[in-house]
């Protein structure tokens, strides 16, 4: 018995080394921590339970059976954050670069088709070379079964990817199709193909941060949500994520205790709106003053910053909020900000995460750029995302909500809730100056200027809509946080479904 237990140790420890010393030390001299390290900071100490661990290739091929690993490049198997369970793998970057092969990707299959068994969120830390050349289209294969589990999880069990070394090729498309994506300041990156493919086909020459670091995708491209300094901020990070998300589509989102009161008054967001219509003010101010002890995780924040998306919490429950940023472009919509926000509702809906939307929109950015580059369709993916949603909708109209644009944020048309309206909001066909200029064409700058002033006095105020139902109550700014933890408690049994069909179609 103590022979086997002694081999057990052996083979376990040659798992746990990996590559080798000298690939672990070249990992930690980039900076980064290896695949077992990232799991220990991510997990509660001592949850870990790993799967697989003596798993190894079947590549008979270019000298591959002389170079047999335990594990084969990745570590898989489920712990706990803060309590809740969760399954995770974690690619070894000291392991054939953290190649993908077809038992590799039979390990991280295994874990999926498990959470979605059980319920729990997976979270992927990402750290590969690609697919394993030497193992050719099995490793294609690999890829597949993984993206096949990617589309079936969605909807069911949240996804997070972690980027935290490369990611290139298919291999980028896993990531993509998860929720949500961390990426690590200057060693992360992700592109479908490098710097040198592009090169060779089309003479541009880029670095692969240029190409696909997470400052690219977290600002230019918006395929990454945050971008994070080092691996352990991008892991704590993580765990704090993951406390505001549900554990699967069929169960109810987290609940946390909060010593901050519901009906807590903030005087001073009655004066938050400027006297000047055209002045901005900082959206953040009026969701944190909202929000559980100030406490929001926002999304994406360096892209599309004309809108803000993100979780918070009401009496200690999560909630999704979508906020226009008058800070930026005036709080417009445009493509990248109705995409960026359109994702989110959807994911919200998904899980059963009540919405609050904060309203201060001018209308759809306009301009050649925007109309040639499809904003009606991409638009329009807002639009969808919010009709389609039967969660608990709040709506709060703080200042403008103006065209079409109106009708996108959470309207009482798209089966608003509960559509609240501080006494500065205006909700308009369009702005005094544009509409009079249109109505009154032709007419003297004095009989302009009259007319503005009447339009302005008839429409820049909430009242025309509440006296049509379609505002269900004008509120004092203080008040704001008290109204929607109301709203949220009568509408926490909400019973809504949309007709039958196979799925719907968005306007991708």
């Amino acid at each position: 018995m103590q022979a086997i237990v002694e081999q057990l140790e052996a083979k376990r420890s040659a798992a746990r080394l990996g590559g080798g010393q000298k690939r672990i030390d070249a990992q930690h001299a980039k900076g980064k921590l290896t695949a077992r390290e990232r799991i220990d900071v991510l997990l509660d100490e001592g949850s870990f339970e790993e799967l697989d661990m003596y798993v190894e290739h079947n590549c008979v091929d270019f000298g591959m059976p002389e170079q047999v690993i335990p594990g084969d490049g990745v570590v898989t198997g489920s712990g706990t954050i803060n309590g809740r369970l969760v399954y995770v793998f974690s690619q070894d970057f000291t392991v054939f670069g953290g190649s993908l092969s077809e038992r590799h990707a039979q390990k991280i299959c295994k874990i999926m088709d498990t959470a979605l068994k059980v319920g729990a969120p997976v979270i992927g830390l990402n750290d590969s070379g690609g697919a394993r050349i030497q193992e050719g289209v099995a490793s294609l294969g690999g890829y597949a079964e993984v993206f096949q589990r990617n589309v079936l999880a969605s909807g069911v069990v949240p996804q997070l990817s972690l980027i935290m070394g490369p990611c290139a090729g298919g291999a980028v498309y896993s990531p993509a199709m998860t929720d949500f994506i961390f990426m690590v300041k200057d060693s992360s990156y992700m592109f479908v193909t490098g710097p040198d493919v592009v090169k060779t086909v089309t003479n541009e020459v880029v670095t692969q941060e240029e190409l696909g670091g997470a400052v690219t995708h977290t600002t230019k491209s918006g395929v990454a949500d945050v971008a994070f300094e080092n691996d352990i901020e991008a892991l704590w990070a993580a765990r704090t994520f993951i406390d505001y998300l549900p554990l699967s589509n069929r169960e109810d989102v987290p609940e946390r205790p909060t010593a901050d009161p519901y009906d807590r008054f903030e005087e001073s967001l009655d004066t938050l709106i400027p006297a000047n219509a055209n002045q901005p003010y900082d959206m953040h101010e009026l969701i944190r003053k909202t929000v559980d002890e100030g406490d929001f995780f926002e999304l994406q924040p360096a892209h599309a910053g004309n809108i803000i998306i993100g979780f918070g919490r009401i009496e200690g429950r999560t909630v999704g909020i979508v906020a226009n940023q008058p800070m930026v472009l005036a709080g417009c919509l445009d493509i990248n900000s109705s995409k960026k926000a359109g994702r989110f509702v959807r994911f919200c809906d998904a899980f059963d995460i009540p919405i609050i939307t904060f309203v201060d929109v001018p209308g759809f950015l306009p301009g050649t750029q925007q109309e040639l580059n499809g904003i009606i369709k991409h638009g329009a993916k807002l639009l969808f995302a919010y009709a389609e949603a039967t969660v608990p909708k709040i709506t709060v109209i703080t200042r403008k909500a103006y065209g079409g644009a109106y009708d996108v944020m959470a309207s009482k048309h798209l089966r608003g809730d509960l559509n609240y309206a501080w006494p500065t909001a205006e909700i308009a066909v369009m702005g005094a100056k544009g509409a009079v200029e249109i109505i009154f064409r032709g007419k003297t700058p004095e009989e302009i200027a009259a007319r503005t002033k009447e339009y302005e006095e008839r429409f820049a105020n909430p009242f025309v809509a509440a006296s049509k139902g379609f505002i269900d109550e004008v509120i004092a700014p203080h008040s704001t946080r008290k109204r929607i933890a109301l709203g949220l408690r009568k509408l926490r049994n909400k019973q809504l479904e949309n007709p039958w069909k196979k799925h719907d179609n968005i306007p991708l």
